[in-house]
């Protein structure tokens, strides 16, 4: 048998998984891009599980207009970000609904039945709960801030009196589009006073503040970990760097061994084997956990520091080759 092909699931415009894909191609590892999102008008999927071959698992094929893979030629799985799938036009919305229901049962089925992934669609899927993943850290050794998830605004009042500093943070990285705008929802800073009844519209997240000397973004391939030490040059930055990219600088940087051991339980936990990781480092030199991505974006890192990321997954999705 040839080299086992890597399957790389993800929409045809994503620039993160570009950079790993060249890194294939340097490589010459063997790589079938494709967007679940294009079932079933583009790709067509045929799988089949014979009864007198049970234990050999799916057999059958991905194809697309101008290429195809086999499924028994899948090494790895790389699952990024695809897109929703492409029905047709002229469908009832019942049977539309229904219709993509089936598409995911039925491909999303024979995909999560291939063997080796980074990672795997439930895996991320699960490991996306901020409060799964504060508690884990938490019991793996990990530093975590005290919080609060409540929809109660007594509750929420008496957490921000407490801790006598605070910041609310969503829960989920998505925005709103209202009226054709995007709006992100960054990290803001709250008091006492900000808290009022609109807490009861939906479940918040409030956490301490944390004074910091600097962040960390950590990129964990299987056990290769590439950190980078993330300094704020602006107000906005320094409460969520996210709020100002501008702003920052970012310097390649060692991982303590202790948090290299939580970290490495987090992932066990989660059953992941790929990450992104972000912390808080404080003046006294303590790593505290904010969150772990499991399909987070990176490549910007890499372009800023020359951390060699693509390079490390790359790794990870050839590592099961024989």
């Amino acid at each position: 048998m040839g080299r086992r092909v890597t399957l790389v699931l993800t929409h045809p415009f994503d620039p993160t998984a570009d950079y790993v894909v060249s890194e294939l191609n340097r490589r010459g590892a063997p790589v079938f891009r494709c967007d679940p999102g294009e079932f079933p008008q583009r790709l067509t999927l045929t799988a089949r599980l014979d009864d007198d071959r049970a234990g050999a698992g799916w057999v059958g094929c991905l194809r697309l207009p101008e290429r195809e893979v086999f499924l028994s030629e899948v090494g790895c799985a790389y699952y990024r970000r695809p897109t929703i799938f492409d029905l047709p036009a002229g469908m009832t919305e019942q049977v539309r609904r229904w219709s993509a229901a089936e598409a995911r049962m039925g491909v999303g089925g024979v995909l999560s039945a291939l063997p080796h992934w980074l990672n795997h669609p439930a895996a991320i899927a699960a490991a996306e709960y901020k409060p799964v993943q504060l508690a884990l850290a938490g019991a793996c050794g990990l530093t975590v801030p005290a919080t609060l998830v409540t929809n109660d605004p007594a509750e929420a009042a008496n957490f921000v009196a407490h801790v006598g500093r605070a910041v609310y943070k969503p829960l989920t990285p998505a925005g709103i589009t209202e009226a054709g705008t995007h709006r992100v929802t960054f990290t803001t800073p709250i008091a006492v006073s900000d808290v009022d009844e609109s807490i009861r519209l939906t479940a918040h997240m409030i956490q301490a503040w944390l004074d910091k000397r600097y962040e960390v973004r950590l990129t964990v391939a299987d056990d290769t970990f590439l950190a980078a030490r993330i300094d704020a040059g602006s107000d906005a930055a320094s409460v969520d760097w996210r709020a100002d990219y501008d702003a920052l600088t970012y310097t390649p940087i060692e991982v303590p061994d202790a948090i290299r051991g939580g970290v490495r339980g987090v992932m066990a936990r989660l059953r992941l084997r790929f990450g992104i990781f972000d912390f808080v480092v404080s003046p006294d030199g303590r790593w505290w956990f904010l969150e772990v991505n499991p399909n987070g974006q990176w490549a910007w890192i890499e372009d800023a520091t020359g951390l060699p990321i693509a390079a490390a997954i790359a790794d990870a999705l050839t590592r099961e080759e024989t």
